[in-house]
């Protein structure tokens, strides 16, 4: 009985050793090349995707004219910032890229992003100046999503609806709700893992 018990009593506290040296560890659920890419940002700036090498960004699929999913989840992404900011993560970057680039020039995304209550506009990267060939083609080459264009009675672009978050060597790794239930708590832990990963 006595050996059973310091059995059980190392293999116990050999699980909390492994559990203290994997805390905080981040898992992806995936591992997808985000294809090269330099477009342009509400600031008229040129961002590639070697630009954003170095830190983690999480990426969103979005349009100005949107009369549905866009609105939530830009209000949802800026409350991700929120929670980020109050956990002290700061070295990352958000990108949304728009699915209607001939419509959504910088001046109409800074217009855009001027409408949410952003804490901290620095961190965010709105994207146009490409076609749409191209943004559909990153789309599903990148993050295995479609992006539609509209009909030719509307002007509504079918796209995603989900955050994506890409890491350092520029991977995306994994995704998340960004329309219903947003998991901020685990996209924080998420970011602040691959973040401590990278240091």
């Amino acid at each position: 009985m006595k050996k059973l018990t310091a059995a059980a009593a190392f293999f116990i506290l050999a699980a909390l050793v492994l559990g203290a040296c994997n805390a905080g560890k981040f898992e992806g659920d995936f591992s997808w090349d985000v294809t090269p890419f330099e477009y342009t940002n509400q600031h008229g700036e040129a961002v590639s995707l070697e630009d954003l090498e170095g830190q983690p960004w999480l990426a969103q699929f979005v349009f100005t004219n949107c009369t549905s999913v866009c609105p939530p989840m830009m209000f949802n992404m800026a409350e991700v910032q929120d929670h980020l900011a109050e956990a002290g993560v700061e070295d990352y970057k958000i990108v949304s890229f728009s699915v209607d680039p001939e419509f959504d020039t910088p001046e109409k995304l800074q217009e855009y992003l001027d409408t949410f209550e952003v804490s901290d506009q620095s961190k965010w990267e709105m994207l146009t100046g490409y076609t749409m060939d191209d943004i559909a083609d990153l789309a599903v080459k990148s993050f295995k999503v479609p992006v539609i264009a509209p009909r030719q009675d509307s002007d509504q672009v079918t796209h995603a609806s989900s955050f994506f978050l890409v890491n350092q060597e520029g991977k995306a790794v994994k995704s998340y709700d960004g329309y219903m239930e947003v998991p901020h708590d685990i996209i924080v832990e998420d970011m602040k893992a691959l973040i401590k990963a990278g240091s």
